[in-house]
């Protein structure tokens, strides 16, 4: 993930206590954002350090959780192209559940890049300990992409990944340790999808034993913001970011709306959609090619502060910002 721009590093201001006072209760308190990186990126980047700063600064108060597979950058960049997800999502629920201030919220908010964001959907579905209030998606992947990126020839992560996809995408040896197959998915081909798929049939619920607990736990998002780019290069079908098919036949788009992972929600999305909570974004450029104005615009409308019923947690009362 790299930002368009460079945000400007700016100072830490101090944290809002985790759990306000009695006399506190009426007040907008800022819940923490966890963020969940993309392909090839690692929590020790410049524009995701900034980025943290940047949303502490813009709402004053925000605790901000960069996710991370790996302690070191090599090693959390690597886990991007290998690992299984299975084990990466239980290892982020661990995370996130014994970090001292997101595990003593009443909630957190949730901001996804490429990847990120169906990763993070499986932290919801799965875990969802704190839960997600609000969910954000840059570019991501929901409905999976149907060809592999290109890698660098000097990108040697890339390259050993790519490596294993000799050995079929739909062998386990693939499926459990080469990221992108996990969440790879061609309308063409959904039996081997169906059958093999370790990561993306489960979280969509696509398979004939349906899981009432991630659609549960899903259904309980205040907001689920989609955003798409409308130049990417990156995804395919560049749909997927809206949780569209590509019809293998025609080449037609299949809304959201217009398929059965919706009209029998599975995943709780017609729950949200009805109650005015999904909504379909787009954004100017290439993929991730994020521009400040459209970070401040997503940042206070998505995370601004909320109403916490400190007598109720984690009962939540909905604030503009």
């Amino acid at each position: 993930m790299r930002l368009l721009r460079s945000i400007p590093l700016l100072s830490l201001p101090l944290l809002a206590p985790a759990h306000p006072t009695s006399h506190q209760a009426a007040e907008l308190t800022p819940l923490p954002l966890i963020i969940w990186h993309g392909l090839g990126d690692d929590f020790t980047r410049s524009g995701l350090t900034d980025l943290a700063t940047y949303a502490s600064t813009l709402i004053p108060g925000t605790y901000v959780h960069l996710i991370h597979i790996g302690d070191t950058s090599s090693s959390d960049r690597q886990a991007t192209f290998l690992g299984n997800l299975t084990e990466q999502v239980s290892t982020v629920c661990e995370q996130i559940a014994a970090d001292p201030i997101l595990s003593t919220a009443p909630a957190v908010n949730a901001l996804g890049f490429s990847q990120g964001g169906q990763f993070l959907r499986g932290y919801i579905e799965r875990c969802n300990n704190p839960p997600v209030r609000n969910l954000v998606t840059f570019g991501s992947q929901h409905n999976g992409i149907s060809e592999f990126q290109e890698c660098q020839w000097t990108d040697f992560a890339c390259r050993g990944a790519e490596a294993l996809l000799r050995w079929g995408k739909w062998s386990s040896l693939v499926q459990s340790q080469f990221v992108p197959a996990q969440y790879f998915r061609d309308p063409a081909e959904l039996k081997p999808y169906l059958q093999n798929s370790n990561f993306l049939a489960d979280i969509n619920n696509e398979r004939v034993l349906k899981n009432q607990t991630y659609k549960e736990n899903l259904s309980k998002l205040n907001r689920f913001a989609m955003f798409l780019f409308e130049d990417d290069t990156i995804v395919h079908p560049v749909e997927s970011s809206w949780f569209a098919e590509i019809d293998p036949e025609s080449g037609d788009v299949i809304p959201l709306r217009e398929r059965q992972i919706y009209k029998e929600d599975w995943l709780g999305l017609k729950e949200i959609d009805e109650r005015g909570g999904l909504e379909f974004g787009t954004l100017q450029g290439d993929h991730m090619q994020l521009h400040e104005d459209d970070l401040e615009r997503v940042f206070k409308e998505y995370f601004g502060p909320v109403k916490v019923d400190v007598e109720n947690v984690p009962t939540l009362v909905s604030q503009g910002y």
